[in-house]
Protein backbone atom coordinates (compact mmCIF):
# COMPACT_ATOMS: atom_id res chain seq x y z
CA UNK A 1 0.00 0.00 0.00
CA UNK A 2 0.88 3.53 -0.73
CA UNK A 3 0.44 6.31 1.44
CA UNK A 4 -0.33 9.68 -0.87
CA UNK A 5 0.50 12.91 1.47
CA UNK A 6 -0.76 15.72 -1.03
CA UNK A 7 -2.67 19.31 -1.43
CA UNK A 8 -4.42 20.32 -4.47
CA UNK A 9 -1.78 21.67 -6.28
CA UNK A 10 0.05 20.86 -9.76
CA UNK A 11 2.56 19.09 -8.33
CA UNK A 12 0.58 17.18 -5.76
CA UNK A 13 -2.12 16.27 -9.08
CA UNK A 14 0.80 15.02 -11.12
CA UNK A 15 1.59 12.22 -8.35
CA UNK A 16 -2.43 11.72 -8.19
CA UNK A 17 -2.56 11.19 -11.63
CA UNK A 18 -0.38 8.69 -11.78
CA UNK A 19 -1.36 6.22 -9.00
CA UNK A 20 -4.67 6.10 -11.38
CA UNK A 21 -2.41 5.51 -14.46
CA UNK A 22 -0.51 2.70 -12.62
CA UNK A 23 -3.85 1.11 -10.33
CA UNK A 24 -1.71 1.12 -7.46
CA UNK A 25 -3.45 0.71 -4.25
CA UNK A 26 -2.93 4.32 -2.28
CA UNK A 27 -4.28 6.30 0.83
CA UNK A 28 -4.45 9.78 0.60
CA UNK A 29 -3.56 11.84 3.07
CA UNK A 30 -4.91 15.80 3.09
CA UNK A 31 -2.00 18.13 3.72
CA UNK A 32 -3.32 21.42 3.85
CA UNK A 33 -0.33 23.83 3.06
CA UNK A 34 -3.08 26.72 3.20
CA UNK A 35 -2.83 26.09 7.33
CA UNK A 36 0.73 25.24 6.92
CA UNK A 37 0.57 21.42 7.93
CA UNK A 38 3.79 20.78 5.71
CA UNK A 39 5.73 22.46 8.37
CA UNK A 40 4.62 19.43 11.41
CA UNK A 41 6.95 17.81 12.92
CA UNK A 42 5.20 14.52 11.59
CA UNK A 43 5.49 14.99 7.78
CA UNK A 44 9.13 16.68 7.99
CA UNK A 45 10.02 13.15 8.72
CA UNK A 46 8.41 12.05 5.63
CA UNK A 47 9.63 15.33 3.38
CA UNK A 48 12.29 17.09 5.26
CA UNK A 49 12.03 19.76 2.62
CA UNK A 50 8.61 20.56 3.65
CA UNK A 51 6.93 20.06 0.50
CA UNK A 52 3.75 18.55 -1.29
CA UNK A 53 4.05 15.47 -2.45
CA UNK A 54 5.59 13.24 -0.93
CA UNK A 55 4.82 8.96 -0.40
CA UNK A 56 5.67 5.77 1.67
CA UNK A 57 5.48 2.86 0.09
CA UNK A 58 4.66 -0.08 2.14
CA UNK A 59 6.35 -2.23 -0.20
CA UNK A 60 9.65 -0.43 -1.59
CA UNK A 61 12.69 -2.42 -3.01
CA UNK A 62 13.33 -5.26 -1.69
CA UNK A 63 10.04 -5.08 0.42
CA UNK A 64 11.19 -2.59 2.77
CA UNK A 65 9.35 0.77 3.40
CA UNK A 66 10.69 3.67 1.36
CA UNK A 67 9.57 7.58 1.66
CA UNK A 68 9.70 9.64 -1.61
CA UNK A 69 9.36 13.43 -2.15
CA UNK A 70 9.89 15.96 -5.08
CA UNK A 71 7.12 15.10 -7.98
CA UNK A 72 9.86 14.20 -10.75
CA UNK A 73 11.31 11.33 -8.50
CA UNK A 74 8.01 10.19 -7.44
CA UNK A 75 7.01 10.09 -11.48
CA UNK A 76 9.94 7.97 -11.96
CA UNK A 77 9.74 5.49 -8.98
CA UNK A 78 6.60 4.77 -10.03
CA UNK A 79 6.88 4.04 -13.43
CA UNK A 80 9.61 1.92 -12.77
CA UNK A 81 7.54 0.29 -9.61
CA UNK A 82 4.75 -0.44 -12.32
CA UNK A 83 7.18 -1.41 -15.29
CA UNK A 84 5.30 1.11 -17.70
CA UNK A 85 4.77 4.86 -18.57
CA UNK A 86 8.27 5.43 -19.16
CA UNK A 87 9.28 4.41 -22.46
CA UNK A 88 9.56 0.94 -24.24
CA UNK A 89 13.25 0.86 -24.22
CA UNK A 90 16.77 2.73 -23.44
CA UNK A 91 16.30 5.41 -26.13
CA UNK A 92 12.27 6.40 -25.46
CA UNK A 93 13.17 6.23 -21.75
CA UNK A 94 16.21 8.62 -22.03
CA UNK A 95 13.51 11.18 -24.12
CA UNK A 96 10.56 10.84 -21.38
CA UNK A 97 12.87 11.80 -18.27
CA UNK A 98 14.51 14.99 -20.56
CA UNK A 99 10.76 16.14 -20.86
CA UNK A 100 10.29 15.45 -17.32
CA UNK A 101 13.39 17.65 -16.26
CA UNK A 102 11.96 20.43 -18.72
CA UNK A 103 9.10 20.54 -16.67
CA UNK A 104 10.56 20.20 -13.02
CA UNK A 105 13.36 22.75 -14.14
CA UNK A 106 11.47 25.20 -16.67
CA UNK A 107 7.50 24.85 -16.79
CA UNK A 108 7.07 24.57 -13.21
CA UNK A 109 9.11 27.42 -11.65
CA UNK A 110 8.31 29.93 -14.35
CA UNK A 111 4.32 29.13 -14.45
CA UNK A 112 4.17 29.16 -10.52
CA UNK A 113 6.14 32.37 -10.39
CA UNK A 114 3.51 33.63 -13.19
CA UNK A 115 0.60 32.48 -11.13
CA UNK A 116 2.25 34.36 -8.33
CA UNK A 117 2.51 38.00 -9.74
CA UNK A 118 -0.38 37.67 -11.72
CA UNK A 119 -2.51 36.91 -9.08
CA UNK A 120 -1.76 36.50 -5.58
CA UNK A 121 0.96 38.79 -5.02
CA UNK A 122 0.31 41.92 -2.62
CA UNK A 123 2.05 44.05 -4.35
CA UNK A 124 1.80 44.10 -8.91
CA UNK A 125 5.46 44.47 -10.27
CA UNK A 126 5.13 44.99 -13.75
CA UNK A 127 8.83 43.65 -14.67
CA UNK A 128 8.10 40.35 -12.60
CA UNK A 129 5.02 40.52 -14.49
CA UNK A 130 6.02 40.67 -17.93
CA UNK A 131 9.47 38.91 -17.30
CA UNK A 132 7.39 35.31 -16.45
CA UNK A 133 4.33 35.68 -18.47
CA UNK A 134 6.50 35.77 -21.37
CA UNK A 135 8.40 32.60 -20.37
CA UNK A 136 5.56 31.02 -20.07
CA UNK A 137 4.68 31.81 -23.33
CA UNK A 138 7.70 30.82 -24.46
CA UNK A 139 7.53 27.48 -23.19
CA UNK A 140 4.44 27.30 -24.31
CA UNK A 141 5.51 28.03 -27.80
CA UNK A 142 8.08 25.04 -27.53
CA UNK A 143 5.23 22.39 -25.85
CA UNK A 144 3.37 23.10 -29.39
CA UNK A 145 6.42 23.28 -31.35
CA UNK A 146 7.00 19.54 -30.27
CA UNK A 147 3.57 18.59 -30.58
CA UNK A 148 2.90 19.59 -34.33
CA UNK A 149 4.95 16.29 -35.20
CA UNK A 150 4.30 14.15 -32.04
CA UNK A 151 1.00 13.16 -30.51
CA UNK A 152 2.51 12.37 -26.73
CA UNK A 153 5.69 15.18 -25.33
CA UNK A 154 7.92 11.86 -25.35
CA UNK A 155 9.05 8.33 -26.17
CA UNK A 156 6.09 7.75 -28.91
CA UNK A 157 3.48 7.47 -26.46
CA UNK A 158 1.59 8.73 -23.00
CA UNK A 159 4.55 8.89 -20.33
CA UNK A 160 5.17 10.34 -16.93
CA UNK A 161 6.34 13.45 -19.12
CA UNK A 162 2.53 14.00 -20.55
CA UNK A 163 1.54 13.84 -16.70
CA UNK A 164 4.35 16.01 -15.34
CA UNK A 165 3.11 18.67 -17.64
CA UNK A 166 -0.29 18.41 -17.65
CA UNK A 167 -1.50 19.79 -14.24
CA UNK A 168 0.64 22.91 -14.53
CA UNK A 169 -0.65 23.72 -18.37
CA UNK A 170 -4.46 23.39 -16.56
CA UNK A 171 -4.03 26.80 -14.96
CA UNK A 172 -3.70 28.58 -18.40
CA UNK A 173 -5.83 31.14 -17.80
CA UNK A 174 -4.06 32.28 -15.28
CA UNK A 175 -0.70 32.82 -17.30
CA UNK A 176 -2.63 34.70 -19.64
CA UNK A 177 -2.93 31.82 -22.57
CA UNK A 178 -5.34 31.02 -24.60
CA UNK A 179 -5.54 27.13 -25.69
CA UNK A 180 -6.21 28.23 -29.37
CA UNK A 181 -3.19 30.26 -29.15
CA UNK A 182 -1.47 26.82 -29.60
CA UNK A 183 -3.59 24.58 -31.20
CA UNK A 184 -1.01 21.37 -30.96
CA UNK A 185 -1.06 21.52 -27.30
CA UNK A 186 -4.45 21.98 -27.42
CA UNK A 187 -4.89 18.51 -29.14
CA UNK A 188 -2.75 17.20 -26.39
CA UNK A 189 -4.66 19.05 -23.37
CA UNK A 190 -7.98 17.61 -24.78
CA UNK A 191 -6.53 13.92 -24.83
CA UNK A 192 -5.05 14.20 -21.66
CA UNK A 193 -8.23 15.64 -20.08
CA UNK A 194 -10.36 12.59 -22.06
CA UNK A 195 -8.27 9.91 -19.96
CA UNK A 196 -10.74 8.47 -16.95
CA UNK A 197 -7.55 8.07 -14.90
CA UNK A 198 -6.56 11.70 -15.13
CA UNK A 199 -10.39 12.79 -14.43
CA UNK A 200 -9.79 10.69 -11.04
CA UNK A 201 -6.34 11.77 -10.20
CA UNK A 202 -7.86 15.47 -10.62
CA UNK A 203 -10.71 15.05 -7.95
CA UNK A 204 -8.17 14.33 -5.08
CA UNK A 205 -7.84 14.98 -2.69
CA UNK A 206 -11.81 15.46 -1.74
CA UNK A 207 -11.06 17.14 1.25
Amino acid sequence: MIDLYTYRTANGRKVAIMLEECDLPYNVHVIDITKGEQHTDAFRRINPNQRIPAIVDSEGPEGKPVRVFESGAILLYLAEKCGRLLGTDRTTRLEAIQWLMWQMGGVGPNFGQAHHFRRAAKEQVPYAIRRFTEETRRLWGVLDARLKDHQWVAAGEYTIADMALFPWCLRYEWQGVALEEFPNAKRWFDAIMSRQAVKRGLELPKA
